[in-house]
């Protein structure tokens, strides 16, 4: 997607632009009600007295104030649950909650159109037919927030969990790592080492600020290729940290002196660079978060080691769809001019092993887990997932021995790691 497409994606996901839209879809019901009522061409049966109307109204109004209040404490505090028990990085996730932001929404709006709807009812504007309209919306609110109630306490008795939040750290990870499954390359063309020795050589953009890259804008980047007919060689992708100086592009050489200042803005401007790291276009970041859970899991002050093994079975089957995945398509590249270093997996499975590994290195049930699942790994994988999945084996089992003080617990850790020699 485009910069402004990524930039209107990362907006729409705060919590306050949907309560706001739906605020304000709330507070013109309530006014549409007295202006419609002209419009409608025949008779409404029956009559609706306006202390009937006034008297739900006051109930939604007083309840719903203190059903948002009482969500919003469940939310802070299922904010801290998460960030003690599992880890800050996944809090963000939480706070982009579809579910959540859709319930508070839902209660806030109707709060307002509650509170409008008193306002006009008590001016008069509201005569019989638009009494009528206005109990009918009445109706409907009441049914949508006895809906949305329900909603909210399944979801409430999940939201802040362990096992919850980990599966919306896997789901995260998943998409990402689909997408570059899809676009190995963000879309452009596998950098190749001839070329990246070049464009080492060559002239080089800098980034003006200190930060992670959360985006590129590849299309900005091929616009700007084919305008001043030179392939653009990315020397930062999404989950980089930047610096002043530090490079973010490279081309093979150095422009026109009247086109370099608008060069750099461009390719700068195609680089969102912020404070932390996104799950969007950095899958290593999701896997580096789900070592971080089983990592915490297995600290003294937790030791939960049944929660650092079922970090090992997410992280393997994520990883098993990068190990299976088809060749790259050289036609269905989007992005011929621009280059991209593709993923290595060395670096995705040293995102997902080596902190477990390190921590849970004097606890065989850890250890066991580990060397299985690299193994199978290897199994699925191609040449170089195979060759990964070894060295990380290889360094699990140096610290398993370090650590382990029971040469029964070592036997049983060689005899797991007999296939691996087998096939050496």
């Amino acid at each position: 997607m485009s910069r402004w497409q990524w930039l209107w994606k990362q907006f729409t996901r705060r919590l306050w632009v949907r309560a706001s839209l739906i605020g304000a879809l709330g507070v013109v019901a309530a006014v549409l009600a007295a202006v419609i009522e002209r419009y409608i061409p025949w008779q409404l049966p029956g009559k609706i007295g306006a202390d009937a109307v006034g008297g739900i109204l006051d109930i939604i109004a007083s309840s719903m104030l203190a059903v948002t209040t009482f969500s919003l404490s469940v939310m802070t505090s299922a904010y801290g649950s998460a960030t003690n028990n599992v880890t800050p990085r996944a809090t963000k996730l939480l706070m982009e909650d579809r579910v959540t932001q859709n319930v508070l929404s839902t209660f806030i709006g109707s709060f307002l159109f509650s509170i409008v709807g008193i306002v006009v009812l008590k001016t008069g504007a509201y005569g019989d037919r638009g009494r009528v309209i206005l109990f009918l919306v009445t109706i409907g609110v009441i049914v949508l927030i006895v809906v949305t109630l329900l909603r909210w306490i399944d979801h409430l008795t999940r939201l802040g969990r362990v096992g919850e939040t980990t599966n919306r750290v896997e789901e995260a990870t998943l998409a990402a790592l689909e997408a570059r499954i899809e676009q190995p390359c963000l879309g452009g063309v596998p950098l190749e080492a001839p070329l990246r020795a070049r464009a080492a050589d060559g002239w080089a953009v800098t980034a003006d600020s200190i930060g992670y890259v959360l985006h590129v804008d590849m299309e900005a980047l091929e616009s700007l290729a084919e305008e001043i007919n030179c392939d653009i060689v990315l020397a930062a992708t999404p989950g980089a940290f930047t610096f002043p100086h530090s490079p973010l592009a490279c081309l093979e050489q150095r422009p026109d002196d009247e086109a370099v200042s608008e060069i750099v803005e461009t390719i700068r401007r195609a680089f969102s660079i912020g404070t932390e790291r996104s799950f969007d276009q950095d899958p290593r970041f999701g896997l580096a978060v789900l070592s971080e859970i089983g990592s915490r899991a297995l600290s003294p002050g937790i030791n939960d080691s049944g929660t650092a093994i079922d970090v090992i079975g997410r992280v393997t089957r994520l990883l098993s769809l990068w190990a299976a995945r088809p060749a790259p398509d050289a036609e269905a590249l989007r992005y011929k001019r621009v280059h991209v270093p593709p993923l290595e997996s060395d670096d995705l499975l040293e995102d997902a092993f080596m902190l477990m590994a390190r921590d849970g290195a004097a606890m065989i049930e850890v250890q066991l887990r580990i060397q299985k699942a690299l193994f199978a790994l290897g199994a699925m994988g191609d040449v170089d997932v195979r060759a990964a999945a070894r060295r990380q084996a290889e360094m699990a089992m140096a610290r398993a021995e370090a650590a382990l003080t029971l040469d029964a617990d070592k036997k049983r850790l060689h005899d797991v790691r007999a296939p691996w020699q087998a096939d050496a």
